[in-house]
Order: structure tokens, then C-alpha cells, then sequence
């Protein structure tokens, strides 16, 4: 299993580690080494230990990414030190692993990060993941912890992902704001309406909030693993979650059809540059048949995105239904937009996306 608990978690209003929220934490996941579960945490916290050490502790998070890269290579030693001490209590060994979304999209990288951890795993030792924030830029990063955990969990092909955080779940309503508000104990299908629950980021030291645990929760689904929403405070909450207790946090079953590796780290690990939109003919192609996006179903294109480049795919409608790696730059793809294969003159743009680059999700 991966559990994730994230930084609003495990630090207190000024940003400094809250060694008692980690030490449960560790408690939770020795429990579960204990009863025989190979678990590996994936931790937020290091940008928000760091920003006390350098006087920004207690202000409004920085936006700047230097200073966020800054305070993540400050603040990650602190925080594996409160985590090796935790785990050492149990007689457990952490270790390190600073990830990218590159890891996940390059196969040789990919091998290598399902290898350490499993020989970690092997070993006895508790991996703990963190991003490489410190390296990391906003084009290069996930973002949040929370899909990190998700790509984790497919990874190591886990059985169950459980994110912790704040709330008891997703709920019906935002607690703050009605007081009628009720746990959503399992979610069956995602939606808009679903999603829109979910709200934004909950505090200032956060980076992730309600929303990108749901999303996390939907590429767990999609990655064939199960998913636990659940309160960190919550006592016992990692066993509950294994052993499936009523009411432990929001449960989201997984997809019968396991996601390819590559294809749900373009899906869900990669920036979107921009998008192109097609008819309706090369939509149902798309969704129906699985073929590559040809230059004659495409209808626009919009944004200054790169050959190599993620780009969603929209239909006339403005839906986006697809996303896939782009075999030209928008200039090229603007050029042949519309025009048949026969048509287009040698070194052309015909295959807009190769249809093992693009992946057709709702």
C-alpha cells in the first residue's frame, strides 16, 4: 500500500514539522509493517519546514519557485529527521526517494525507481517519497503530493493508496459553510458535480486541499488501485482503511482496466501545453477505435505548444475527452489543420498524435 499524509498534516500554523502528527503517522504505518503490509509513505512538508528556517514561517506561502526550491532543499533533512526518528522507535529504517515526473515518463527511469523501492521493500526498510522540489520548476513538477502518491501507487503496483488530510472525506458541502454537511463514504463514478465538492486548496502551507486528493483518487482508480480519503487524526486510520471499516473516510473502488504505465503518466503526470480541437468524425474515431489524431480531423489548435509537447484534445464542442504527446509544434499542426494525408507535401505534419501517445479519458 502508499499512504500519503500531507503538509497541513504533519505542521503546525508556522510551518514548522509537528514531530508528535508525524510520530503517529510512523505509529500508523509500523502497525501496518506489523501486520505484514509492505507500506511506503509519500510525505508533503519539506517546503513548509524550510520556510521557518530562512523567516517566512507563518506568512503567506511564497509563489516564487526559487524560494520554494530553496526552502524544500532547507527543509527536506529536517523533515526525514523527524521521520527516522519516529520509524527508528519501531525498529524501522526509512529511506529517501526524491521523485519527478520524468521518472514516471521515462521507462529506464521508471525500471529504476520500481527497483530501489522494491529492494527497499525487500530489505525491511520504509520508503519514504517526497518530490525533488528542490530541482523541480512549475513546467517540470507535479505540483502536489497528492498525484505523486497516486503514480506511486501504480508504480508498485499497490493494492491500496490511502491520502490522508484534515477532513474526515470528501463531504457533501463544505463543513465551514453548512453544518448539515455529511461524509460521501464511496464514490462510484467521477463527475463535474463530484468534483466541484472538492473545492481548492485548504490552507496556506498546502498545496494540494480536497480537489487534487479526489483527482488523486481517480488516476488510484484508473491505475487499478483502490483509494482511501481519510482523516489523519483519525485513531487506528491506516488499519481501518486495510481492513475496510465503515465510515473510516471516502473509498473509491478501482477500475476493472489497469492503465498502462506510459499512459497514465501522460494522462495525469504531464502539463498540458495546449490543445487541439477536432470534428466529430475524428472524435469517434478517437473514443471508439483507438486510432492515431490524423491532421485531417483536426479543426484548430490553440496555444504555443511544442513538437513532444502534452496537449488536450477537445471536441467542436470544447470538451476535452483525450490528451497525447503531439508529433509537431501549433504553427506546424495550424498548417495542415483540415487537410488529407494525400495532400500534404513530403516532411508534413500528418500524424498529429500517435495513438500510443494518446490516451482517451473523461
Amino acid at each position: 500500500m502508499v499512504a500519503k499524509i500531507g503538509t497541513s498534516s504533519i505542521t503546525d500554523e508556522v510551518g514548522d514539522v509537528d514531530v508528535a502528527a508525524v510520530v503517529k503517522f510512523c505509529d500508523g504505518i509500523a502497525a501496518a509493517r506489523a501486520a505484514g503490509h509492505r507500506i511506503v509513505a509519500v510525505t508533503s512538508g519539506a517546503i513548509a519546514a524550510g520556510l521557518p528556517a530562512v523567516g517566512l514561517g507563518g506568512a503567506a506561502r511564497p509563489t516564487d519557485a526559487v524560494t520554494l526550491q530553496a526552502a524544500s532543499a532547507i527543509g527536506q533533512s529536517r523533515l526525514m529527521r523527524v521521520y527516522d526518528d519516529a520509524l527508528a522507535a519501531h525498529g524501522l529504517v526509512s529511506g529517501q526517494l526524491l521523485l519527478a515526473p520524468l521518472d514516471f515518463g521515462v521507462r529506464q527511469q521508471y525500471l529504476h525507481a520500481r527497483g530501489t523501492i522494491d529492494r527497499l521493500l525487500s530489505l525491511g526498510v520504509v520508503p519514504v517519497v517526497n518530490e525533488n522540489d528542490a530541482l523541480a520548476d512549475d513546467e517540470i513538477r507535479f505540483g502536489d503530493n497528492d498525484r505523486l502518491s497516486a503514480l506511486v501507487a501504480h508504480l508498485i503496483r499497490a493494492d491500496l493508496l490511502v491520502l490522508l488530510t484534515d477532513a474526515a472525506g470528501l463531504l457533501t458541502a463544505d463543513p465551514r459553510v453548512d453544518t448539515s454537511a455529511s461524509l460521501i463514504e464511496e464514490i462510484q463514478t467521477f463527475d463535474a458535480e463530484l468534483e466541484a465538492l472538492a473545492g481548492g486548496s485548504g490552507t496556506v502551507r498546502g498545496s494540494g486541499g480536497m480537489a487534487s486528493k479526489v483527482q488523486a483518487a481517480k488516476i488510484a482508480s484508473w491505475a487499478g488501485v483502490a483509494a482511501v480519503i481519510a482523516a489523519a487524526s483519525r485513531p487506528r486510520v491506516l488499519m481501518d482503511a486495510i481492513e475496510g471499516v465503515a465510515g473510516v473516510g471516502t473509498s473509491v473502488a478501482p477500475r476493472p482496466e489497469r492503465m498502462a504505465a506510459r499512459k497514465l503518466w501522460i494522462a495525469f503526470a504531464v502539463k498540458a501545453a495546449g490543445r487541439v480541437i477536432v470534428d466529430d468524425g475524428a472524435r469517434r474515431a478517437l473514443e471508439e477505435r483507438g486510432v492515431s489524431l490524423l491532421a485531417a480531423g483536426v479543426r484548430a489548435v490553440d496555444g504555443a505548444f511544442h513538437t513532444g509537447d502534452a496537449v488536450e484534445i477537445a471536441g467542436l464542442d470544447g470538451t476535452v475527452f483525450a490528451k497525447g504527446l503531439v508529433r509537431g509544434d501549433a504553427t506546424e499542426v495550424a498548417a495542415v489543420a483540415g487537410r488529407s494525408s494525400r495532400d500534404l507535401t513530403a516532411g508534413a505534419v500528418s500524424m498529429v498524435v500517435h495513438r500510443d501517445d494518446l490516451v482517451v479519458v473523461p
